[in-house]
């Protein structure tokens, strides 16, 4: 059933987990305190980056089923539980691997972009809070679906059908609860800016000129084991068709090349990159001072 590795369980059954999770929040609303919707409220947040960086992301390089229609129906799938097309979402981290967060060429334009450097004002990385805050309305769908539809009509169909649907499930909730809704949207806005944020310090302080240096990467082996080995992100960039279970032997093969590099490595999982000692000054009195 699995194409690439057995191991592909469990990312899917972790999205089985997530969906079921939304599913009891949506019921147990109206029962629960304040207090502990809140705490749920931020797992579901917290979730979202993690399935977004790790199930959804290494399901992108490396599909998880033989047959064609399993990868389509845990494409909807996926695009429901998270509210965003997995299909564009695809063609947009594609898009991601081209530029390799790219610096602006003489038009002033990114090949990525999700680059950090995209919208500063200079040759440095823009703001993390402006990346962070501002990324989920950054999204341009008409440009995603021009590139798509070139790439093939059917994906594109398919990534139309998934905003449909992702939009009628979002219709029907508010029908059946409002109050649900206007409590879930803030989380689910948080979720997809926790993203932007694992997503800023996965490349702040890389190398956009130097294949292998594309990348951040933390080793943490709890924070790996949980996001999927999320944390080998230099080595991802570097060789991106790599199974998600084959990046610690990856490291092993290229590390002495890595370290010849000076290939950035944080100690923090990449959403707390921000309190890595060895970040420069400059940013850290950025971040200090929200600018």
């Amino acid at each position: 059933m699995f194409a690439y590795s057995r191991w592909d369980v469990i990312p899917v059954l972790a999205a089985v987990l997530q969906g079921s999770y939304l599913v009891a929040l949506f019921f147990l609303f109206p029962t629960l305190p304040w207090w502990m919707l809140s705490l749920l409220g931020l797992i579901y947040s917290v979730s979202i980056s993690w399935n977004i960086n790790g199930i959804a992301h290494n399901f992108i390089h490396n599909p998880y089923f033989r047959a064609r229609w399993m990868n389509r129906l845990f494409s909807v799938y996926e695009s429901l539980i998270l509210g965003t097309s997995q299909t564009f979402y695809d063609c947009v981290h594609k898009r991601h691997h081209q530029g390799n967060s790219d610096r602006k060429d003489e038009k002033g334009d990114t090949v990525d972009w999700l680059s950090i450097y995209r919208y500063s004002n200079d040759d440095e990385a823009e703001s993390v809070w402006a990346y962070t805050f501002l990324g989920y309305f950054r999204d341009d769908i008409g440009q995603t679906y021009k590139i798509l539809k070139a790439r093939s009509r059917a994906d594109a169909r398919w990534g139309v059908a998934e905003i449909a649907l992702v939009i009628g499930l979002a219709l029907t909730a508010l029908v059946l609860n409002w109050r649900f809704m206007a409590y879930f949207v803030p989380f689910y806005y948080i979720g997809h800016s926790l993203s932007n944020l694992n997503g800023y310090y996965r490349h702040y302080g890389g190398n956009p000129d130097l294949p292998i240096g594309w990348g951040v990467s933390n080793y943490g082996l709890l924070y790996n084991l949980i996001w999927f080995n999320n944390g080998y992100h230099a080595e991802h960039h570097f060789r991106p068709r790599v199974h998600w279970t084959k990046m610690r032997e990856l490291h092993q093969q290229i590390k002495e090349r890595m370290r010849a590099a000076r290939v950035r490595v944080i100690c923090t999982p990449h959403a707390l990159g921000f309190l890595d000692p060895s970040l420069p000054r400059r940013h850290k009195a950025a971040v200090s001072v929200g600018a």
